[in-house]
């Protein structure tokens, strides 16, 4: 006992009790062997009967009350293991390795569950303990394979479930963990040719199957996940990629890849805010430039992010051309101009001035070459001297809309001006004068300067309605 060998001292310790049933001694050595083995309910047997031979024998009764508590923590770590409450099984057992020290299955159970827990390092060290002293050991071979497959060294792990299957060809753990571990490296294997072959349905559907054959394999589950989530971006399916992402660095919080894709989808949904985040995180675990270009670059957009989004506000592209800009600033500006909301009520008006202004700002920076790209570099305006709280949305929209033909509005008549060089008006007629009313009155006659000026085809739409106008004639 005293050198460990304790299923040679229970052979001595049995054989003693078998010359002489009534040594008190020799039950309490027998009972102790056991328990040191693991074998509690035999423990127990040993040690009532050296208190039936003695009552008052301090040892018996205190190493019996050791022996049901051994039992009670097997009990415990049984009804935890099947809850999946892995924690508390190496607590149990920790518990019952102090009264059973060389009770191989207490170990193999508390290594099983350090591997669920991911603390593959102290599980490893457990199962080789095991092996040194017998190196046929299928549990612990089945232990050491099952860390090594957690691990993502799949190739490895079946090594070492093959092994354990050939010393017990039942082992129904090894087995199941053989053929997961076999199914997993094919699907993986699959789904990343499909995704190099550009057939991102079939590697999406094959990454899918892959994460349904074992929950418990945290590591490559992560990979598994990413993997999908990059297949998602792929298939501009970008919420379900960020999706996948973050359920990757849920079960891997130091996968460095899931965090570079999620950031990068982040950008891509201008969320910037979480793509700063991620690149922060990701800069901190490994500085490298390339990180840190990725951070600044997040951070440039989230600072032209809080301010006014100009493009947005038009309705166009950010790689929209100076005409697509016109086009855009012209549709929006007849849109909201004041003139067009002068019967809604003053809380509509006031937001349609609003817009209205906001309009004539998205036109005035961008259909200039150099305020759109400080603009887009993210540098401040007010540098330049803009001060935009002074800006008067009415001269953008008569500069635009102005000159010979052109249209603007006056009070609450929308009137056609002609206009000299010199941009001074010289004749301004209300619409309704200009083409008569709509209850028969003699139409005034246009000036021959005014109708050389105005489209044809405007004239036709505006008096067919074909392409109505914006404004009330």
């Amino acid at each position: 006992m005293m050198l460990g060998r304790f299923r040679e001292a229970l052979g001595d310790a049995q054989q003693s009790v078998r010359l002489d049933d009534s040594f008190v001694r020799g039950h309490l050595r027998e009972g102790k062997c056991h328990l040191s083995l693991g074998n509690a309910m035999a423990a127990c047997r040993s040690f009532q009967r050296a208190l039936e031979l003695d009552h008052k024998n301090a040892q018996a009764q205190q190493e019996f009350k050791n022996a049901n508590a051994v039992m009670e923590y097997e009990k415990i770590a049984e009804t935890d293991f099947e809850k999946r409450d892995f924690r508390k099984v190496v607590f149990c057992m920790d518990r019952a390795l102090e009264f059973a020290p060389a009770c191989h299955r207490f170990k193999i159970l508390k290594a099983e569950c350090l591997a669920m827990l991911g603390r593959y390092p102290e599980a490893q060290s457990v199962a080789s303990d095991i092996l040194r002293m017998d190196s046929t050991n299928a549990d612990a071979l089945y232990v050491r394979g099952l860390c090594l497959y957690y691990e993502d060294c799949i190739e490895k792990a079946v090594q070492f479930f093959v092994q354990a299957l050939r010393m017990a060809p039942d082992h129904e753990k090894a087995c199941i963990a053989c053929r997961n571990a076999k199914a997993l490296k094919a699907k993986k294997e699959d789904g990343n040719k499909a995704f190099k072959e550009g057939n991102y349905k079939l590697a999406y559907e094959l990454y899918t199957e892959a994460l349904g054959i074992d929950p418990n394999n945290i590591k490559t589950n992560a990979k598994l996940y990413c993997n999908r989530g990059t297949v998602n971006s792929k298939l501009r399916k970008l919420d379900d990629a960020i999706e996948d992402c973050t359920n990757a660095v849920k079960l891997d919080d130091t996968y460095i890849k899931a965090y570079l894709r999620r950031a990068q989808c982040y950008m891509d949904t201008e969320q910037y805010e979480e793509a700063v985040r991620d690149y922060e995180k990701v800069y901190q675990t490994e500085k490298t430039k390339e990180h840190k270009q990725l951070l600044k670059n997040a951070q440039l957009e989230l600072k032209k992010s809080k301010r006014k989004d100009y493009y947005k506000i038009l309705g166009v592209d950010k790689n929209a051309s100076e005409d697509e800009i016109k086009k855009a600033y012209r549709k929006r500006a007849l849109m909201h101009h004041p003139d067009r909301h002068s019967g809604a009520s003053a809380e509509v008006q006031k937001e349609e001035e609003k817009k209205f202004k906001e309009v004539g700002e998205a036109f005035t920076i961008l259909s200039d070459p150099k305020k759109k790209t400080r603009y887009d570099s993210g540098q401040d305006l007010d540098e330049e001297g803009m001060n935009m709280g002074d800006f008067d949305p009415n001269n953008i929209f008569k500069a635009f809309f102005g000159g010979p033909g052109g249209f603007s509005f006056e009070g609450r008549w929308a009137c056609c001006c002609w206009e000299f060089p010199d941009h001074r008006p010289t004749h301004s007629l209300p619409l309704r004068q200009l083409f008569g009313s709509q209850r028969g009155h003699e139409r005034g006659r246009l000036n021959s300067h005014l109708a050389w000026h105005l489209s044809t085809r405007l004239l036709l739409r505006m008096k067919t309605g074909r392409h109505p106008l914006p404004w009330d004639l």
